[in-house]
């Protein structure tokens, strides 16, 4: 369990929320863990199995506290508030702000600078870590040409310079990505990013995690009560969640890449988990999809010093933390959207 700024985020099994008078009792195998007063409670997120007496749902209601419930993997459940709530206001602010390309171009440069530093980051600890392996000398090229792109989003930018930007960072990055692969270079040899399908095994990886992350991403802008649809980077389109394209992307190179690198490096997956269908199409069979999904549970469980809170908190958590630091943002209650960006 953590208490981050005003939100309880409930991550043990088991646990079991009461109420006693004015507060909120986090109960394990029937023994108080925490007890915090209901003012200073904003929002209750449950993660797994973690039950809540009626009496303090209702007192939630009654003080305006939403609770959420998510299943152990993060996918979001369900919301509980009480008849009023605030999240109509908050998120027609987003909504208005989503229709302003200016406003939408001070969010959307934000989550880029995080996006292009997290990719540098990547690049910079693979030549730390193999200073004399393969493609050493184009890494710290691309990481010389990403701190440039960095540079030109110093000044605020038309929205299109900024997607203009992020493409073109992009294809730097994964058009060095292959040194990053040091065991297993032919089963997972990569020469670009191939989406709807992924071509080869490492595509097919990244897709799955991807995938997985966006929807733990949506998951947490649920929780926070703002739209996962109407994102400001990537424009609205039906059925396509981009605000959560949006936020994932200051965790695709932290989180995703790291984990499948790490997964092929240490050879915890192998070239025949992976099959070709007749469309061309590359998928996992589902030993390696259950390999890949465990260890990605275990890279959430770990531990990290958040740059903005300062705190340590599970890497899990990382995707609500900033839903609810660009909820706050939106509100006006911080004078710019604090992203994410490792060190």
């Amino acid at each position: 369990m953590k208490h981050l700024l005003n939100t309880l985020y409930i991550t043990t099994q088991g646990s079991y929320l009461a109420r006693e008078g004015e507060t909120v009792l986090v109960r394990v195998e029937q023994e108080t863990k925490l007890q915090l007063p209901i003012h200073t409670i904003g929002s209750i997120i449950c993660f797994g199995q973690v039950s809540c007496s009626p009496f303090l749902l209702g007192l939630c209601a009654e003080r305006h506290v939403s609770v959420s419930f998510l299943s152990v993997n993060g996918r979001f459940m369900a919301r509980m508030e009480g008849p009023v709530s605030g999240n109509v206001l908050l998120r027609r602010e987003q909504y208005r702000r989503a229709d302003n390309l200016e406003s939408s171009a001070v969010i959307a440069r934000a989550v880029v600078i995080a996006k292009i530093a997290n990719c540098r980051s990547v690049l910079l600890r693979a030549v730390r870590s193999y200073p004399e392996g393969e493609g050493v000398s184009e890494l710290k090229t691309t990481a010389d040409y990403l701190n440039t792109q960095l540079q030109s989003l110093n000044e605020p930018l038309p929205l299109d310079s900024i997607r203009g930007i992020e493409g073109d960072a992009a294809r730097n990055y994964f058009g060095v990505f292959k040194y990053l692969v040091i065991e297993q270079k032919e089963a997972f040899s990569f020469n670009r990013r191939s989406r709807r399908p992924p071509l080869d095994n490492m595509n097919a990886i990244l897709s799955f995690l991807y995938t997985v992350l966006a929807h733990d991403v949506a998951s947490a802008l649920e929780c926070s009560g703002i739209d996962p649809a109407v994102g400001f980077l990537h424009r609205d389109r039906a059925g396509r969640p981009g605000l959560a394209l949006d936020i994932m992307e200051e965790f695709r190179p932290y989180i995703v890449d790291r984990l499948a690198l790490t997964l092929i490096n240490l050879k915890q997956i192998q070239a025949s988990g992976f099959q070709q269908t007749e469309s061309g199409a590359v998928i996992m069979d589902d030993v390696t999809r259950k390999t890949v999904l465990v260890e990605y549970q275990k890279r959430k469980q770990e531990e990290i010093k958040h740059p903005y809170l300062g705190e340590d908190v599970a890497i899990g958590l990382l995707p609500h933390i900033q839903a609810m630091l660009l909820s706050r943002y939106l509100r006006g209650e911080l004078d710019n959207y604090p992203t994410f960006i490792s060190r």
